[in-house]
């Protein structure tokens, strides 16, 4: 029987080249290495599993009292006759959320655009940190400037709407002044999420394939059917997962708003006057000045906005995970 020797450069004597055999040797180092990974993962289930229990416990006693009007009344009295009807805040949150996404969405993607196949190559970096700055900046100055700003310089355009618009029941003239309004706090919001997705979306655009889009220029398309034709389709998924977490940001976002809505926790049907419920406003502002019963009842707003912030971003998740199909 004949042997064959295997030289260090994967040659068989006599023979053609083959591969190495890969051995993988665990060190030591390897082991800590893992076993911190484990622990930091156990940590973070531990502690939404922890928030999510203290949230389920402590929401059983409003529960129990008023069952099902948590969520079909709007009808909020933590003092005398206690009524704790959650559905106004639920459709200020959800009203507030919605006007952000309609202004924030098509910035973005404008900005992303930009920064990625427009701006020249010397000021890509510049304007990325320029959207980089404002996603770090306290959402305190935020509601101060739409408190003090924005406020006073959307009155024509609120007014515009009320009169143009008014065949719309939100857009409606409402009685008394503008401002503090759903509206003003959904514009604001909008700016707030503009960066975070800008910075997704333009992350994503920029994996679209180069000799794609290189083909598409060179058979005759223009830059915006080559945006439409192959940037879109390809960062689809990763544009829609930006969208579910901007809109988990526009929920949860608490200071901006208390500082600028009228909070009066009914369902206002026109958007551009005084008045509206959101959720973490509601917390924010009476949670240490309530009984223990409006408390639960508090809890169980947080818990409602919990799950369906975690809702969103797991969809989020799950959304620019998945393998996207070839562009056709």
């Amino acid at each position: 029987m004949t042997t064959t020797a295997v030289s260090a450069g994967g040659k068989v004597d006599g023979g053609d080249d083959v591969p190495l055999p890969f051995r993988h040797t665990q060190t030591s180092a390897d082991r800590v290495f893992f076993a911190v990974l484990i622990a930091a993962s156990a940590i973070v289930l531990f502690a939404i599993g922890a928030i999510l229990y203290f949230l389920v416990t402590r929401s059983e006693p409003a529960v129990h009292y008023a069952g099902i009007s948590l969520i079909t009344s709007e009808n909020w009295a933590a003092t005398g006759t206690p009524h704790f009807g959650l559905l106004g805040v639920l459709w200020g949150s959800f009203m507030i959320a919605a006007i952000a996404l309609v202004v924030g969405v098509p910035v973005s993607l404008a900005a992303a655009l930009l920064i990625n196949e427009y701006a020249p190559a010397w000021s890509k970096r510049a304007m990325t940190a320029v959207v980089d700055l404002l996603a770090v900046l306290p959402s305190l100055l935020y509601g101060l400037w739409g408190l003090k700003v924005l406020g006073q310089q959307m009155y024509g355009l609120t007014k515009w709407l009320s009169v143009h618009a008014s065949f719309v029941p939100l857009f409606r003239e409402p009685d008394g002044r503008f401002g503090n309004s759903i509206f003003e706090c959904g514009i604001v919001v909008g700016v707030m999420i503009i960066p975070i997705m800008t910075s997704v979306s333009r992350e994503v655009m920029s994996q679209a394939p180069r000799e794609a889009c290189e083909a598409a220029l060179a058979l005759g398309g223009t830059k915006w059917g080559m945006v439409t034709d192959v940037i879109f389709p390809f960062a689809r998924n990763g544009i829609l997962g930006a969208t579910l977490l901007a809109l988990g940001r526009a929920l949860g976002e608490t200071v901006a708003v208390l500082l600028i809505l009228s909070q009066t926790n009914v369902i206002h049907w026109t958007i551009l006057g005084p008045g509206g419920g959101q959720i973490p406003a509601l917390i924010a502002n009476t949670f240490e000045s309530v009984g223990p019963s409006a408390k639960s009842a508090l809890t169980v707003a947080g818990l409602l906005l919990f799950t369906a912030i975690l809702v969103f971003n797991f969809a989020a998740r799950r959304i620019v995970g998945t393998r996207r199909i070839a562009v056709q």
